[in-house]
């Protein structure tokens, strides 16, 4: 067998987070949950399964956490804060999908929630 694509990802890490346009946004808080895809060649540590030769997710985590942990304005942002930290940690990704839902948005209406997904290229891997 040879190996074809390869991607790493966590799904729904869940955060009690600060971000918002709006003043009680940043005062109360929501409840966020994040995706994260990496596109990246994994063939190495199929073969050595060692950890320094792969995207370790506990650092991918890590990286999420501090950065949901700074407010900001917009949703935006965040993702590509954290998409873009994760490309200069790891750089043999070659690309990274960041999907920021925020649970309760301020809407007036009822969601599943409202956010953005981002499909981050690593130009240096092209």
């Amino acid at each position: 067998m040879k190996l074809a694509s390869s991607n790493i990802y966590i799904s729904n890490l869940r955060f009690h987070a600060f971000h918002g346009v709006l003043p009680q946004e940043r005062v109360v808080g929501n409840d966020y949950e994040l995706s994260i895809r990496i596109g990246t060649d994994v063939e190495v540590a199929m073969q050595t399964d060692n950890i320094s030769d792969t995207i370790n997710y506990a650092t991918v985590s890590r990286i999420a956490a501090e950065e949901m942990a700074k407010p900001r304005a917009l949703l935006e942002a965040v993702a590509y804060a954290i998409g873009n930290r994760i490309g200069e940690r790891f750089p043999k990704v070659e690309w990274v999908d960041v999907d920021l839902r925020k649970l309760n948005p301020p809407t007036g209406l009822s969601s599943d929630g409202a956010g953005v997904v981002l499909h981050l290229i690593n130009n240096k891997t092209l």
